[in-house]
């Protein structure tokens, strides 16, 4: 019943994970009406890539392993702090990926329209 406590962390660390798709990047020039609808859409094919969110989740799930194994090992420790915190740890680690690939995905995307993104 413990281990039910880590599954709001979990999700959580996921949801973050989209946030990249959001990015709006700096560009050299005005921001047209094309630049605008290809941004949404390069925003929109960066937030379609729910393997980044398959990688979180298991990165999460590796964590809490992880932790729990290292946790029960400990005699200071617990099984259930260590997997929790290596829930946290993997979740981050792997929400931050995420983030930055989907960001790249949007900037990557524009240029390859056409639009001079600097960052």
């Amino acid at each position: 019943m413990k281990l039910l406590s880590i599954l709001p962390i979990c999700l959580t660390v996921v949801a973050c994970a989209n946030s990249g798709a959001d990015y709006q990047p700096i560009l050299d020039g005005t921001q047209t009406v094309a630049y605008r609808e290809d941004l949404a859409a390069c925003q929109s094919l960066a937030r379609n890539q729910s393997q980044f969110d398959r990688e979180t989740l298991e990165g999460t799930i590796l964590g809490a392993g992880t932790g729990a194994a290292i946790g029960e090992l400990d005699d200071d420790a617990s099984a259930l702090g260590g997997a929790m915190m290596g829930a946290v740890a993997g979740g981050l680690a792997g929400s931050v990926n995420a983030s930055e690939r989907r960001e790249a995905i949007v900037i990557e995307c524009l240029r390859g329209r056409g639009h001079r993104v600097v960052g």
